[in-house]
């Protein structure tokens, strides 16, 4: 079998491993534009903290491991044109500029994604920079040298994960979200209170509510930065607005979302049977809802991109799709999610509610102990859990992992209740705060029926 991978970043990596292992004999050819394969965006803010020496560690492959597994990669290699009809693509070698064309009999689309660019006045300007790629690190980590007030347009996790990277590196930081919380794909407003609060408390001036209009520079060469309601100057800006889907090749080829991200089905397959797709390019199976959603998250684009390079040899293991668990540590707080935020659950048309566990993670006798702040949703009509939000300096990323395999099982409010768990002081209570929040919700529930 001849197969064609086109972009290799986390999925296609994976993708490749993954047919060479289980089929070394598949004839794979890697085209790549780039000219590096897997980097961690995830690891520009631990680099810029300083908590990581050398950006070169956030590759975990390498050209050469995936020729070494019998790949051919094509590393700087812009592919121009495919046709699904014919089984071909047109490529341009972008060191020579001389154009190649290849066949396949099965493309994997991972082509990954691009910094969502707003179209505003001014942002092609020389300190306007964006974060995502090695490249972008690079000149983000040797401007920031040079200059002392940073600003960050967009509070997800990107903007709120380096705020604190240059919050602590001795600059002065502003971040400026146009919502009126931070990280809304994640938390609901309560929650995102808690994180504006530490980033304050650790001097990050924060703006919600602020949508910029355009850039501009003063007379002693500050960039103005302007919004709907103020104008902010900065020495740097770095743009954090979210991704969009790099699917231009196969547009009108394969189905897509309104946001041009594929459709795929349970086996990464798209609506060409000989096109599969993976990453950032595509659609999410999000259980909580049980329909597609665009999240572009590396443990999404490794998982698909594994289950592509099964997949291609025949219908073998569905994707369990995702509940989009993820974590984030802010000022030696963790901040944990998986699933639904009660607003998307209410926003999704979901009978949904919401309880708040509040209390120590551990009994008070121990000679010290954590708050911890557990928000729970779930589905008033079937009881069933649809999502979590943790908040604590205990580290309780863990927890929002058990939380997302309930999600995924379609486990109920009455389960986890009583599910077991282990009892141990110097972990938790009798009852673990997963099983107490549980009790919570059921409580709620039996005072409403009365």
């Amino acid at each position: 079998m001849k197969v064609v991978v086109v972009g290799c970043t986390h999925a296609g990596t994976a993708a490749v491993e993954q047919i060479l292992q289980d089929h070394p004999e598949t004839e794979i050819t890697v085209y790549e534009r780039d000219d590096n394969i897997s980097f961690l965006s995830c690891g520009i803010a631990l680099y810029l903290g300083r908590k990581v020496k050398h950006l070169e560690d956030m590759f975990y492959a390498s050209p050469k491991d995936l020729e070494a597994l019998g790949a051919k990669v094509k590393m700087k290699h812009d592919v121009l044109k495919i046709d699904s009809k014919k089984k071909t693509i047109m490529c341009e070698d972008m060191k020579t500029h001389e154009i190649i064309n290849d066949t396949y009999d099965k493309l994997i689309m991972t082509t990954g994604s691009y910094v969502a660019v707003p179209p505003i006045m001014g942002i092609s300007d020389t300190r306007i920079l964006m974060c995502k790629s090695y490249a972008q690190a690079r000149e983000i980590y040797e401007t920031a040298k040079e200059f002392k007030h940073i600003t960050i347009v967009g509070g997800g996790y990107i903007g709120v994960e380096l705020a604190e990277s240059y919050a602590n590196t001795d600059h002065e930081v502003s971040l400026i979200q146009s919502r009126n919380q931070v990280l809304n794909n994640y938390i609901d407003q309560d929650m995102s209170e808690k994180v504006v609060d530490l980033l304050k408390e650790n001097k990050v001036n924060v703006f919600l509510n602020e949508r910029v209009t355009g850039f501009d520079r003063d007379d002693d060469d500050n960039v103005v930065i302007e919004t709907n309601k103020d104008d902010h100057k900065s020495d740097l800006v770095i743009v954090c607005t979210g991704f969009v889907a790099n699917t231009e090749l196969l547009r009108g080829q394969v189905e897509m979302d309104r946001h041009g991200a594929i459709i795929i089905n349970e086996y990464t397959q798209t609506s060409d049977p000989d096109i599969y797709a993976a990453g950032d390019a595509c659609t999410v199976n999000f259980n909580p809802t049980g329909k597609p959603a665009y999240m572009p998250l590396a443990t999404n684009a490794i998982r698909q991109g594994a289950l592509a390079g099964i997949n291609i040899f025949g219908d073998i293991k569905k994707y369990m799709g995702t509940q989009a668990t993820s974590a984030m540590e802010l000022f030696g707080y963790t901040i944990a999610s998986t699933g639904l935020t009660l607003e998307h659950a209410l926003s999704s048309g979901m009978n949904a509610d919401a309880v708040e566990y509040h209390d120590y993670y551990r009994p008070a006798y121990m000679p010290t102990t954590d708050m911890l702040t557990i928000k729970l949703v779930y589905n008033k009509d079937n009881r069933l859990i649809l999502g979590a939000q943790l908040f604590s300096k205990h580290e309780v990323a863990q927890s929002a992992n058990t939380i997302s395999v309930c999600i995924q099982n379609k486990n109920t409010i009455d389960d986890l209740a009583f599910m077991d768990m282990l009892f141990q002081p110097n972990y938790d209570n009798p009852f673990n705060y997963l099983n107490l929040v549980a009790q919570q919700a059921v409580a709620k529930e039996r005072q409403e029926r009365k």
